[in-house]
């Protein structure tokens, strides 16, 4: 299995709780705004602690409430893509993936990632010249190259327009198809999730 999760989390006035456990290949998370999905991405990252209970991934044992293990965040081999990028705006775009790359020989992989997801013509620009979905590609590359275990995709097609969507969809299909790793996907967009996840995860109402 890719993922076992069993977590809850009570923040506020709300329970956040799911369980599931997934194949290989691309699981989604998927329901409204405020369901929780993005929590639960944070727990599986190790940002954000469960009340109780147990992730693995991998077939690697990250949280156990009852055995008291809770593997640092930094230690999970977590790749994270977020809605907006989040690219350092001083970094021309190449700096920017070699960044990802500064542990182990992620640098060695710059031209495969660079040519997977066609942003060769994007390493000398800055981010603030780019389109949401090119710095979207530039993210997903800066990930790549940290050399993550699984990934973990928080809406990253959000606020797209509609030809950009469409243009960033092969690039994630080309992620988990050639890298086969595993990725968990948050997304409220039902045509999104069955076109690119092979288990769906149902969070809210």
């Amino acid at each position: 299995m890719s993922f076992e999760v069993d977590v809850a989390r009570r923040l506020g006035d709300r329970d956040i709780a799911v369980r599931f456990t997934s194949p290989a290949g691309l699981t989604a998370l998927f329901g409204p705004s405020g369901a929780g999905k993005t929590s639960v991405l944070n727990m599986i990252a190790g940002v954000l602690r469960p009340d109780a209970g147990r992730i693995v991934v991998g077939g690697q044992l990250l949280f156990d409430s009852e055995a008291g293990v809770d593997v640092p965040p930094e230690a999970r081999g977590t790749g994270y893509i977020f809605q907006d990028g989040r690219l350092f705006p001083h970094r021309r775009v190449r700096a920017n993936l070699l960044y990802g790359a500064r542990r182990g020989d992620g640098g060695s992989r710059l031209d495969e990632i660079v040519d997977l997801l066609g942003i060769g013509d994007l390493l000398e620009r800055w981010p603030a010249t780019l389109s949401g979905g090119e710095a979207q590609r530039v993210a997903i590359g800066r990930a790549l190259l940290s050399g993550p275990r699984f990934l973990l995709m928080d809406e990253p097609l959000a606020g797209l327009d509609r030809a950009r969507l469409e243009r960033l969809l092969p690039v994630i299909e080309r992620v988990r198809d050639a890298l086969r790793l595993p990725i968990l996907y948050v997304s409220h967009d039902a045509a999104e999730v069955a076109r690119l996840a092979g288990q769906r995860i149902d969070m809210g109402d």
